[in-house]
């Protein structure tokens, strides 16, 4: 599913946007070894301080796997500022209906999990390809310029959204080489790369379903205070005389919280402890702990 994330609604999702900031720092810095600025694990630049529109992509569980940020050129952008050298002395491209697209990547490592890995890469890549085009075309833009590399290149001309043109030439950034490739916004190209993917539904999720999805991720994360001092109660070595709980059922716990794969699995394990402490166990096992 995709989100944009703007000047408008930011504030409700600033979770997201750090989530987003440090698969930017993973992928970009890391990865990849271009010269950007990394603090506290996070990849946060200049640009990122004027307000541009982020088209995020999340999956079932309100993680993101993947993002690019859109940023008009009439004002301060990458291309004019930072990767000048591609344009060979020539004026950067300035327009209303230009918008610069960067910082597009994918959490490769997150969606190489399963057996169907390569699959879902390429699903995740088309989904945020079509949200960024139909992000842009219903925004009144024309056309995106956008600096990638030349894996992403042959990407988008794999998916079918080959650029119809590239400024200035081709320069060493870091590890990889960068470039500067012009794409437009039209029917025609984001129904060539729906067609490819197989992605005829809307990609679009709106502000208050991921708002609910993350509000409910994170509620099925945490834990009571009760629960908590159980938990820490329960990683302890114990006395023999003061039997906080029986051998094969702490385990038992033990073993389902830390295999827990997803979310909805971690908050059942959850329960399951939340219903010992409440109903039965805890309260007579504390007693005993207080009272040794």
């Amino acid at each position: 599913m995709i989100i944009v994330i703007d000047a408008l609604n930011k504030d409700r999702f600033g979770d997201l946007l750090d989530e987003m900031f440090q698969l930017r720092a993973r992928v970009f810095g890391d990865r990849l070894g271009w010269e950007v600025e990394i603090v506290d694990g996070r990849e946060i630049d200049q640009f990122d301080r004027l307000d541009p529109a982020y088209v995020i992509g999340l999956d079932d569980e309100g993680h993101v796997i993947s993002c690019v940020r859109a940023l008009q050129t009439t004002g301060p952008h990458m291309l004019s500022d930072v990767f000048q050298v591609l344009l060979d002395g020539e004026p950067p491209l300035r327009s209303a209906t230009l918008w610069e697209s960067t910082r597009f990547c994918v959490d490769t490592q997150r969606l190489c999990r399963d057996g169907e890995s390569m699959k879902a890469v390429s699903m995740a890549t088309c989904e945020l390809m079509i949200g960024s085009l139909e992000y842009a075309r219903r925004s009144g833009i024309s056309d995106i310029i956008t600096v990638i590399d030349p894996v992403v290149n042959r990407v988008l001309k794999r998916s079918d959204n080959a650029p119809y043109d590239y400024v200035g030439s081709t320069k060493q950034m870091g590890k990889v080489p960068a470039m500067a490739a012009l794409l437009d916004c039209t029917e025609e190209r984001i129904s060539r790369v729906r067609a490819f993917a197989g992605i005829q539904h809307d990609v679009f999720a709106s502000d208050d379903a991921v708002r609910a999805l993350l509000d409910s991720r994170e509620d099925a994360g945490s834990v009571s205070a009760d629960v908590a001092e159980w938990l820490a109660l329960m990683s302890q070595p114990q006395e023999p005389e003061v039997p906080v709980l029986p051998e094969d059922i702490r385990d038992y716990c033990r073993a389902q919280i830390e295999s827990a794969e997803t979310d909805a699995d971690r908050a059942a394990a959850l329960r399951l402890v939340e219903i010992l402490v409440r109903e039965r166990i805890y309260p007579a096992t504390h007693q005993l702990v207080a009272q040794g």
